[in-house]
């Protein structure tokens, strides 16, 4: 390095070699900064759904019966057939447009782990990708939904999985 007349200045005599560490020192630091901030998005997306614990502990008012299974099977097959499948295993025409990926209910350890209040509040609340339903259905169907959706993983008589769909007849 050479100093200029002006004190504040310096001119580099060796090719600009400090000026390029200097840049590709500035670029690895942004591009670990950038890394960073994704993996942050990363984690906090994959976190578990919080739900409080007031929605999981309520009680649902509708008993399953073959009338409103029927009502809930076709409020399904229109708003949550595509993206949780006609089965519910999470495999509809548009699952894989999403990240998370839509639950599978016929997942019987999940489904067991879910208290029907909890249910209805993420039907309720949505998360996205998933809409909340809260203005689009009342309480009573998404209460029927919780229904329907047990009957997913519910076990047959034989005591197998509920991989291939609701076990309970529906009209």
């Amino acid at each position: 390095m050479r100093h200029n007349k002006d004190a504040n200045s310096i001119t580099l005599t060796n090719g600009g070699e400090m000026g390029s560490r200097n840049t590709r020192n500035w670029m690895i630091a942004a591009l670990a900064v950038a890394m960073l901030f994704a993996a942050g998005i990363t984690i906090a997306h994959d976190e578990d759904w919080k739900v409080p614990d007031e929605a999981k502990k309520l009680k649902n008012p509708i008993a399953p019966n073959p009338d409103n299974l029927a009502a809930a099977r076709a409020i399904y097959m229109d708003k949550c057939a595509n993206c949780h499948g006609d089965k519910g295993a999470g495999d509809g025409p548009e699952a894989g447009m999403y990240d998370p990926q839509p639950a599978s209910f016929t997942d019987a350890h999940m489904m067991a782990g879910m208290p029907d209040g909890e249910i209805f509040w993420k039907i309720t609340e949505g998360r996205k990708p998933m809409p909340s339903f809260k203005k689009q259905l009342s309480d009573e169907e998404r209460w029927q939904l919780v229904n329907f959706l047990r009957t997913f993983s519910a076990k047959p008589a034989g005591g197998k999985g509920g991989a291939n769909g609701p076990q309970q007849r529906i009209p």
